[in-house]
């Protein structure tokens, strides 16, 4: 009979752990109850048992655990749970192409360095390059390097 809970404790925290290693990553409910599970069978044979019991109950736990992530790892169940769609969409930044250098407009929010501003009706994602610029403050751009529209006070 201690030797049913010896297993019946083991395969209960392998489980458990596969659980927490794959499923629900991070320190959780199911990784606590892995450890005493795993922890509470090995007591379990070192005071019930014995010594001798213990010492092999630990090396059977060591070795299952350590065998069955890695066969877990190795066989395709990972592929079957894994995500594999790939994000295909683009932002769109037509409003941003059409803004040139010299255009003017308004900050529609604060630009604490970067913030919204309206340029030519286009509601755009601009730089301050003279520090926070209030809202509602008129803007020139003053370029437009990699992407990003840089602005300045009018």
């Amino acid at each position: 009979m201690d030797i049913l809970i010896i297993i019946a404790l083991i395969v209960a925290g392998i489980i458990m752990f596969l659980v927490e290693v794959f499923v629900i990553p991070g320190i959780s409910i199911a990784g606590v109850a892995a450890f005493v599970c795993l922890v509470y069978a090995n007591y379990y044979a070192f005071t019930n048992i014995g010594t001798t019991a213990g010492f092999i109950t630990l090396l059977t736990t060591a070795i299952a655990c350590t065998t069955v992530l890695i066969w877990f790892m190795k066989s395709k169940t990972l592929d079957k749970i894994a995500l594999k769609k790939e994000i295909s969409s683009k932002v769109d930044n037509s409003a941003e192409l059409s803004i040139k250098v010299g255009d003017t407009g308004f900050a529609a929010t604060r630009l604490a360095l970067i913030g919204i501003a309206e340029i030519n009706g286009s509601t755009v994602e601009v730089k301050s390059i003279d520090g926070f610029i209030d809202e509602k403050t008129p803007i020139v751009v003053a370029r437009i390097q990699e992407g990003t529209i840089l602005v300045q006070k009018q």
